[in-house]
């Protein structure tokens, strides 16, 4: 009897020992899922037809072989080539999470002179057919594919959308009826509707998308269908549409049918919108229901392929729009707000003005300003160098380093435009107008070339930092110190939340860091930059790295 008591007595000391070290032990939070927000992503931007070459079969078609001016031709970039660098990780690496490609519907047939020289519709700007893939791209295959490739990588898709005109008629592509189009007056640009009601440039048909009358098929494209054998399929799916929605057959319902069409057939996750300030707001309100409803259709239809909660996103072009004016954009007699029931966000073309006018401290303050107030619960979408902007931030990509501190490490969705990450020049001998801006990717200096491999790993790790804490974009920001300069980020919703603190320009060696208004004594802690991880002590953490930038998160 003895020994059994002395047996239990050392059972409950034991189990006292163990409930007493259960109740000492620091909890682990528990690690949620880091959400996909659009406001603070990092999007990639890449011509179709200049990032990579996939299939060299389909390099030419429609007989566009006239010699053109410099980079004005196709150049064999195409949609197998975006789902082979993605299959690879090279996007995974570089921190997206998504792409904006130029768009790939069918273009027109011949070469026309703009003035700059004869041109294709490499671009992807002037659609001959919204209702085909143009076979220099590749075909519908290769889009479900680079889709969902994309979508098992994290990654989102967003086509872009042409609503406002049709391509330039040359001697392969008639002009579409009167009752589509206007060949005349041009823009002037001085006005509301000298911007509006009139073609951008010359030999560029304007949709008459302010038109309620209902309108046939152009001819052309009814005997192109038949040719391919899907006239009737194409006006059955009409049909159906205008039953549905009870829109009159004018000219824009047509079209935002056939772009709908590609949320319905490949899932894709939103449309950047072209040239929107061309065209009468309401087009894009209505454009925004018929996006919202189809996405909604797809969602319910193909359960197991959504990816989040996440509605259809519409980031639109409205030139020269700057985030100093919030929602308002100013035509000289009249304003508009684009975001009203239309646009989650908008491209910034001021962005990159305020990286070189602003420093860091009041660059950063302005936008948090503006995100937090006027335009709280939208966008914008900033950069630094694009497809259609003569005056880059940095055109000889000598400040490739400063380029991605401004813009990854911005409030806003970041637009990466391709070979920003990799000094692709923008300053190419020879070409007019913005062909200088649309080189071919230069992958063999990402292959070979040490000093754009280092440039690439700086983008890499910014760009990593930023998909893994939607703070850095969306959040919201507070200054720790001035100098050095290091601030921090904090981002909720729901029951997520990120923070984040963030050095730049900081000495290269040893820095100690203040981090007491974010984490706690304690608190374990990795800078993404050098890989370092250090323990939060008396509210600071000491780095010890070679580089003048600091990334802290939280490891658990």
């Amino acid at each position: 009897m003895k020994k059994l008591y002395l047996i239990m007595f050392f059972a409950l000391i034991i189990v006292s020992c163990k409930e007493q070290n259960k109740a000492e032990e620091k909890p682990i939070a528990e690690k949620k899922e880091t959400p996909f927000v659009w406001n603070g992503a990092n999007l990639y931007f890449l011509l179709t037809d200049r990032f990579n070459n996939g299939d060299t079969s389909n390099d030419i078609n429609f007989n566009r072989s006239k010699k053109t001016a410099k980079l004005r031709g196709f150049k064999g970039g195409d949609l197998k080539g975006i789902t082979q660098k993605i299959s690879e990780g090279y996007f995974d690496k570089l921190g997206i999470n998504a792409i904006w490609m130029t768009p790939v519907v069918e273009q027109i047939h011949g070469g026309t002179d703009e003035g700059t020289g004869i041109t294709y519709g490499f671009h992807g700007y002037w659609t001959k057919d919204w209702t085909k893939i143009d076979p220099n791209y590749g075909t519908d295959k290769d889009l479900k594919e680079l889709v969902e490739t994309a979508h098992k990588h994290g990654i989102r898709i967003l086509l872009d959308a042409v609503i406002n005109h049709t391509g330039p008629v040359t001697d392969k592509d008639p002009v579409w009826p009167d009752e589509w189009v206007r060949t005349d007056p041009q823009c002037k640009y001085d006005n509301y509707e000298n911007t509006i009601t009139c073609t951008l440039v010359k030999n560029l048909p304007d949709i008459k998308t302010e038109s309620n009358e209902e309108v046939a098929l152009p001819p052309q494209l009814v005997e192109k269908w038949k040719k391919e054998g899907r006239y009737e399929q194409e006006v059955k799916e009409l049909d159906e549409f205008f039953t549905r929605t009870g829109y009159p057959r004018a000219p824009r319902f047509y079209i935002m049918k056939w772009l709908t069409d590609y949320i319905t057939e490949y899932g894709i996750d939103g449309y950047r919108v072209d040239t929107v300030k061309h065209t009468e707001e309401n087009v894009w309100q209505e454009f925004r229901k018929e996006c919202d409803y189809t996405f909604a259709e797809w969602k319910k239809n193909n359960p197991s392929k959504v990816l989040d909660d996440n509605g259809f996103y519409l980031v639109g072009e409205v030139y020269n729009y700057s985030i100093s004016n919030g929602k308002q954009f100013n035509f000289g007699d009249k304003e508009v707000n684009y975001f009203h029931n239309a646009f989650n966000s908008l491209i910034n073309f001021e962005f990159k003005w305020n990286a070189k006018q602003l420093s860091f401290k009041d660059f950063n303050e302005k936008y948090n300003q503006v995100l937090s107030n006027d335009l709280k619960g939208y966008g914008v979408l900033n950069y630094m160098s694009s497809h259609d902007d003569g005056m880059p931030y940095d055109p000889t990509r000598e400040k490739t380093f400063e380029t991605a501190n401004r813009l990854l490490l911005g409030l806003g969705t970041s637009q990466v435009y391709y070979g920003d990450e990799s000094a692709r020049s923008l300053i190419i001998d020879g070409t007019e107008g913005d062909a200088t801006l649309r080189s071919f990717m230069n992958w063999d200096a990402i292959q070979n070339d040490q000093k754009t491999q280092e440039v690439l790993t700086h983008w890499q790790k910014l760009g990593q930092f930023r998909k893994n804490h939607p703070a850095v974009g969306a959040g919201t920001h507070s200054m720790i110190t001035e100098s050095p300069y290091i601030f921090s980020r904090k981002y909720s919703k729901d029951t997520f939340t990120d923070k984040v603190v963030i050095g730049v320009d900081l000495k290269q060696g040893g820095k100690v860091i203040d981090v007491t208004t974010v984490f706690e004594n304690g608190d374990e802690l990795k800078d993404a930059y050098s890989g370092q991880k250090v323990t939060v002590s008396e509210g600071k953490v000491s780095i010890d790295s070679p580089f003048s930038v600091v990334l802290l998160e939280r490891t658990r």
